[in-house]
């Protein structure tokens, strides 16, 4: 299974940097949330949809969704950004706006989750958001295959 840890960093080149150490972005540094399975591309671009009404093609246009910010030729581990947009939403949502999501997420095909584990995951990467909004930090995904 594709191993997909997300984590907030104050800059493209502090997340690309996980990449020097071994085992993806160190949780002494940085706040991290294990999330394997979770394509950063597809699935998120999908929960971004349904937490803002867009369509999946203008989630996947917003800048920096599902951008790959490391060397596209390095093996076995990348960074990938989130878009802000997905960030800010998943940061102001409401505990019911997120379980009112967990249904139409838990149906995304790629993801493959019940929706009790799916609203469990978005109030997880929900906290992952307000705090990194909070501290001025993006997210980031380390995806490691």
């Amino acid at each position: 299974m594709v191993m997909c840890e997300y984590f907030s960093a104050v800059s493209d080149e502090a997340a690309v940097g996980v990449l020097d150490g071994p085992g993806g972005p160190d949780a002494s540094e940085f706040d991290v949330l294990s999330l394997k399975g979770v394509d950063p591309v597809v699935v998120l671009a999908r929960l971004e949809g349904i937490l803002t009404g867009c369509t999946y093609d203008e989630a996947r246009a917003r800048p920096r969704s599902g951008q790959l910010l490391s060397d596209p030729e390095a093996e076995g581990a990348f960074v990938i950004g989130v878009s802000d947009t997905l960030r800010d939403a998943l940061a102001t949502a409401s505990g019911k706006r997120l379980d009112l999501a967990a249904g139409p997420f838990a149906a995304v095909e790629e993801l493959g989750f019940t929706p009790t584990k799916t609203a469990e995951l978005l109030h997880r990467l929900s906290g992952l958001a307000r705090r990194a909004a909070a501290e001025n930090r993006r997210l980031y995904c380390w995806w490691a295959l």
